[in-house]
């Protein structure tokens, strides 16, 4: 069993701390704003209050998991949690592996096709340019990038609530982009699974964190309709100014599943149609 720090306490991981528990893992938990015993407070931004946090710990971690979120902030927010967190991280725990959960958003593709962790990632926006130098300074410590899909589950998903709202709009024109997505137990389970096989095998790698069925816009919100017995929503022009800004591709995920690695939830609509 191994020792492990979480860094970010929020939707996943909070249920990651909860997983890896469960499986024995000896774990600590910390977030910016603390909740007392279960979880430490810590400022990624801050080296003074990793150092104060590694003063904590009743033990060195042999992993420490970065799954902080920017909290919706702005592009300085991305540059503390991410850039300056990868930083410090990796001086308070030189021997630690370290692994960040960064976002599918790097790629910038608007041409549909399927990107892979060979396909090059150059973001055009600063927020997804400060993720991406995030991920170089933890490969050149030899550190694991896990590049997320956008995050749902039961409680949580954008999609599934506009419907229930009556606020979804499906994207007019002649291209209905790709959703790419994974469920919270799936992201959680890919960062165990790494977490328990050998380190050598991962260490310096990227990996892409979605399921086995990219969807497009209009087929996702088609679907749901059926699923909530709702209307079809209307057309609206596309958001071409989305904070994490509009893409269009279809993100592989056959590097991960190639460690053994299968998600429990392949599709989001399998997922939103076990719901009640």
């Amino acid at each position: 069993m191994a020792d492990i720090l979480v860094c970010g306490y929020g939707y996943l991981g909070s249920h990651l701390v909860a997983d890896l528990k469960e499986r024995g893992h000896r774990v600590a938990a910390a977030s910016k704003h603390g909740s007392g015993e279960d979880c430490l407070e810590a400022d990624l931004s801050q080296l003074s209050s990793i150092d104060a946090l590694a003063a904590q710990l009743d033990f060195s971690p042999e992993w420490v998991v970065h799954c902080a979120s920017s909290s919706r902030g702005g592009e300085d927010v991305y540059r503390q949690v991410f850039v300056e967190g990868i930083k410090n991280l990796t001086a308070a725990f030189p021997e630690a592996t370290i692994m960040l959960t960064s976002s599918t958003s790097v790629y910038p593709h608007t041409d549909g096709s399927v990107v892979d962790e060979d396909t090059i990632a150059e973001p055009d926006r600063r927020t997804g340019q400060y993720l991406r130098q995030a991920e170089e300074l933890l490969l050149d410590h030899g550190g694991i990038v896990l590049r997320l899909a956008g995050i749902y589950g039961p409680d949580r998903s954008v999609h599934y609530r506009k419907m229930l709202e009556g606020t979804a709009t499906i994207e007019s024109g002649d291209i209905s982009r790709w959703l790419n997505q994974i469920h919270r137990d799936d992201a959680a389970s890919a960062i165990t699974h790494l977490i328990e096989s050998p380190a050598g095998n991962h260490r310096g790698q990227i990996y892409n964190v979605a399921d086995d069925t990219p969807i497009s816009q209009r087929h996702c919100y088609e679907q749901l309709a059926t699923i909530l017995d709702k209307p079809i929503p209307p057309e609206a022009a596309p958001d071409l100014n989305r904070k994490r800004a509009w893409t269009h591709k279809q993100v592989a995920n056959a590097k991960l599943k190639a460690t053994g690695w299968q998600p429990q939830w392949p599709s989001f609509l399998e997922a939103a149609a076990s719901w009640d």
